[in-house]
């Protein structure tokens, strides 16, 4: 016969049992705390923009205006509603980009080295 080492997955040469992992057997599990912390992230901008939607039609300083002056300030507060939830989404993709960048630098650093 060769003197080849037998493979480590097959049987033992002496017989023994394998060797016992060093954490006792229990596998762990890889923990999806990123992809909570960016869930809850995507939640709070969702809330945020349909907080803002709903509370736009509730302005004060229409009250008392009729006729064109009155469809003019509510045109305007469409327009600010508008450009209020355009720069919170900009904001959210900032924080969306910010966040994988993170995560993608997090995930090279775990790598083991080659």
């Amino acid at each position: 016969m060769t003197d080849t080492p037998s493979p480590q997955w097959g049987p033992r040469p002496d017989g023994a049992a394998p060797e016992p992992a060093p954490d006792g057997g229990k596998s762990k599990k890889p923990r999806k705390i990123f992809l909570w912390i960016f869930l809850v992230v995507q939640a709070l901008f969702l809330i945020w923009i349909i907080i803002g939607v709903n509370n736009a039609s509730d302005d004060p300083s229409c009250d008392g205006l009729a006729g064109d002056a009155l469809k003019l300030c509510q045109d305007a507060g469409d327009v600010g509603t508008a450009i209020g939830v355009g720069l919170i989404i900009g904001l959210w993709a900032a924080v969306d980009i910010i966040l994988g960048v993170t995560y993608g630098i997090y995930r090279l650093s775990r790598r083991p080295r080659a």
